[in-house]
């Protein structure tokens, strides 16, 4: 695609005869022009015209107005007639987090009975359920979990993304959903972002080649009578547009980019998209220059609609819409002006129907705008046969539960894991003799959700037990499967210590979970709470070869890692079928991952993507070795580099991080560092390793204070998202007296921890000033307290939370 601004991707830096970086206003016809892969289908059309001439203008309301399931019913979907509903990573049937398959379709019944009860005076218009399938139908307890698009973007394998495609369209068949809001196609270009690993990569060139095969997998080809109906779904390309190159790598944050740039960088994969018929687009929470995507008339409607011909709607994200200038979550009709089609409104889509309703009565919406968001709400449903559709389970394949991670779809997935595992470093150690005795070690060796990441069973992925993945096979089982098959010997020991000296060592670390915002970080340094490198070190002093298989959703400075393993594989976040991995390290299959995003040579890192000045990474786009090549690597820098951690790290390691200080001192009184002995006091402490943790002593003498202080920061966004502070910590001695974190009593709850090691967890929406928070950690006791902390930290809690509403 070529527009008048246009630049190939390396030659980004020619911006002078481009619009200014400041622009927020699109100018269509500066885009590529694009016609629907679909001719008008004038009797579809006309049926659509009938429909409307007979809906009420309560109901066309409702066609625009999608709730969350936490937070309706499906009365609430008949007495609003709403078109659809969703659920977010958080939601449920039944609020269970684990809630079997059945219950699932057993809801999309209730729901569609709801929407199709028979009303003399009104048509019936069938409601349509949306959920985040974003690594196959990552929801539901017992379906295949393929990679993240991190590690999809290694494979460079577009076929293998078309059956990715249609499989999770099938398991999500089975519990009666008929539309997932994938794929992303961001192109990430700041890996502190916490949703790259739901990029392909830092060009557009592998989301390009994907975006066609992935929703053509979803939805079927266009012009098959199974396009959209049977085995497929509806798709949704997201999110327009540039999520992924937000300043600072900021989750919700600003693009601060020209107007050549927007579309240079982020545009093809969208034409891929609407190429291959995807229905609908969801807007980005993001902004263009300081304007929101979702309020961004020349951009929504301008390009998207009118330029690049886009026929089905647009719906927002998690109250996006409440982001826009002027507007709440209950109220923006500046959004659906601007193009919007479908207000994603969690909890506020009662508030939001009201509002919208009454500025269509009012004229303050066009009647014309939420007329034209209906038809093509409608227009979608009518391509989709939700019209001529039996309820969801009496549709095909639903019910038909050994689909979920059925031996076809467990084998498209180990081969996507085996095709997406990179290899940075190799000493002659791989492959590895599948005879051989293997010590498998690492904390995240034998855990599925660590290998999964988030957006699996819960929006943080957080917060499961090793049941709940029934279907799946841990890298660790796959190993041992495969050793065992050939006649040797694998043991599992997550700290590296042994009896008998085996072989060769596989180490499995990496990340922990997270999802969103929760995952922004401000630099790109790997922190490590287990304590991997003190094991690796002790295995080659033994004389092991150590084979590293690092989990993560992004690119990390690993320095020490790299340089101490013999061999050291990328593995990404590859989901249900760590068997995949055991096939490429003892030989079964190749390596043939190749990087989607360059690797940093340092910590602090300014990301720099390919074909910009200065880059200069340790591995650049597009490596990758085999076993065939050289992999030896030179002694690698292991200096820090002044990094500042991960944005959500408060306390780790003994350190506290982001330019902080653990004060403390008399309440109402300046803070210091040491007070002295007479009213509190800290000193280091151990608990996994040396000097890892901090002792805080209250004497109970008088009211003192413990307190993180710092530059003030603005956590509204991480309030709304249901984040908690989270405090790792044991208790020696106390409470002689009530206790507050942030304002709130955590008496009882310390008291239930004493001599033990548990996590204190209060939300951050107990802030009474979340905009300037120059305290995000602040203990007060009057009373004798001993406490031990291991970390502190913003993040889902693992446990019970505090509840601020009783316990002011």
């Amino acid at each position: 695609m070529l527009g008048r601004c246009r630049r190939t991707m390396l030659m980004l830096t020619v911006a002078t005869m481009c619009a200014p970086a400041a622009a927020q206003v699109a100018h269509p016809e500066q885009w590529p022009a694009a016609k629907p892969p679909t001719m008008p289908d004038t009797a579809t059309e006309r049926r659509i015209d009938a429909l409307m001439a007979r809906m009420s203008l309560e109901q066309k309301v409702g066609q625009v107005v999608q709730g969350d399931i936490a937070s309706i019913t499906p009365e609430d979907v008949r007495r609003y007639h709403l078109g659809s509903v969703f659920n977010g990573g958080n939601s449920d049937p039944g609020g269970k987090y684990n809630a079997p398959a059945k219950d699932w379709l057993a809801l999309a019944d209730a729901f569609w009975d709801a929407s199709t009860t028979s009303d003399p005076k009104l048509p019936r218009i069938p409601a349509i359920w949306g959920i985040d399938a974003v690594h196959g139908h990552s929801n539901v307890v017992g379906a295949t979990l393929f990679p993240h698009n991190i590690g999809l973007g290694a494979m460079r394998d577009p076929d293998l993304m078309r059956r990715i495609g249609a499989a999770t369209a099938v398991e999500m068949r089975v519990t009666g959903i008929d539309w997932t809001f994938a794929p992303t196609i961001a192109v990430v270009r700041d890996d502190r972002w916490g949703r790259t690993y739901e990029g392909f990569g830092e060009t557009s060139e592998v989301a390009t080649s994907y975006a066609g095969p992935l929703v053509e997998g979803l939805q079927g080809r266009i012009g098959d009578k199974d396009w959209l109906r049977g085995p497929h779904v509806i798709a949704t390309a997201k999110h327009f547009l540039g999520d992924g190159g937000t300043k600072d790598g900021k989750d919700q944050g600003d693009a601060q980019l020209s107007e050549a740039q927007l579309q240079d960088l982020f545009a093809d994969p969208y034409y891929a998209a609407l190429k291959a018929g995807v229905q609908s687009v969801m807007a980005s929470f993001s902004s263009w220059n300081g304007a929101k995507m979702t309020g961004n008339e020349s951009l929504l409607t301008g390009v998207l609609k009118n330029r690049m011909g886009f026929d089905g709607f647009i719906v927002g994200d998690w109250n996006g819409h409440g982001q826009v200038a002027g507007c709440t979550n209950t109220n923006c009709p500046q959004a659906l002006k601007a193009g919007l089609d479908v207000y994603m409104a969690p909890d506020s889509w009662k508030g939001i129907w009201e509002t919208t309703l009454a500025g269509v009565k009012a004229g303050t919406i066009p009647m014309g705008r939420l007329d034209d968001a209906v038809r093509r709400v409608l227009r979608v449903k009518m391509r989709a046969g939700i019209f001529e559709a039996v309820k969801p389970s009496a549709r095909p394949f639903a019910g038909r539960y050994d689909l979920l991670a059925s031996p076809e779809h467990k084998a498209i997935a180990r081969q996507a894991v085996a095709e997406s595992l990179v290899l940075l470093k190799n000493s002659g150690v791989l492959p590895l003799k599948p005879g051989a005795s293997i010590l498998v070690a690492g904390d995240a060796a034998d855990d599925v959700a660590r290998q999964s990441g988030g957006w699996t069973l819960s929006w943080q992925g957080t917060d499961t037990k090793p049941a709940d993945f029934p279907n799946a096979t841990s890298i660790w089982r796959g190993i041992e499967e495969n050793v065992k098959t050939a006649g040797g010997r694998a043991a599992l020991s997550p700290d590296g210590r042994f009896q008998t000296k085996p072989d060769a060592a596989i180490v499995v670390f990496g990340e922990t979970p997270y999802a969103e915002f929760q995952g922004d970080r401000a630099d790109v340094g790997f922190d490590d709470t287990a304590d991997t490198l003190t094991t690796i070190k002790r295995l080659k002093a033994a004389g092991v070869p150590v084979v590293a298989v690092f989990l993560s959703g992004r690119p990390l400075w690993v320095n020490p890692y790299l340089n101490t393993a013999d061999a050291f594989v990328a593995a990404w976040l590859p989901g249900s079928e760590g068997a995949g991995v055991a096939d490429v390290l003892f030989g079964q299959r190749e390596f043939r991952g190749r990087l989607p995003y360059s690797w940093p040579a340092r910590r602090d890192q300014t990301p720099l993507n390919v074909g910009e000045p200065g880059y200069a990474p340790l591995f650049a786009y597009g490596f990758g070795l085999t076993t065939k090549d050289d992999g030896k690597l030179a002694l690698l820098p292991e200096e820090r580099s002044g990094g500042a951690g991960d944005r959500n790290t408060l306390f780790a390691r003994g350190t506290v991080g982001n330019g902080r200080r653990l004060l403390l001192g008399a309440t109402g009184q300046p803070l210091v560092a040491n007070p002295g002995p007479d009213l509190i006091t800290q000193r280091a402490a151990d608990r996994v390793s040396q000097e890892d943790s901090n002792r805080i002593i209250w004497t109970g003498r008088a009211s003192a204070t413990a307190a993180l202080v710092g530059a003030p920061v603005d956590l509204t966004r991480e309030a709304n998202g249901d984040v908690a502070l989270l405090v790792d910590l044991r208790v020696d001695g106390g409470p002689s007296a009530p206790v507050t974190l942030n304002g709130v009593a955590v008496t009882e709850r310390l008291r239930a921890l004493a001599g033990r090691w548990g996590q204190l967890a209060v939300p951050l929406r107990c802030l009474t000033d979340r905009s300037r928070v120059t305290r995000p950690f602040a203990m007060i006791t009057a009373g004798q307290l001993d406490v031990t902390i291991s970390a502190i930290r913003f993040g889902s809690a693992a446990g019970d939370v505090v509840d601020c509403r009783k316990h002011r």
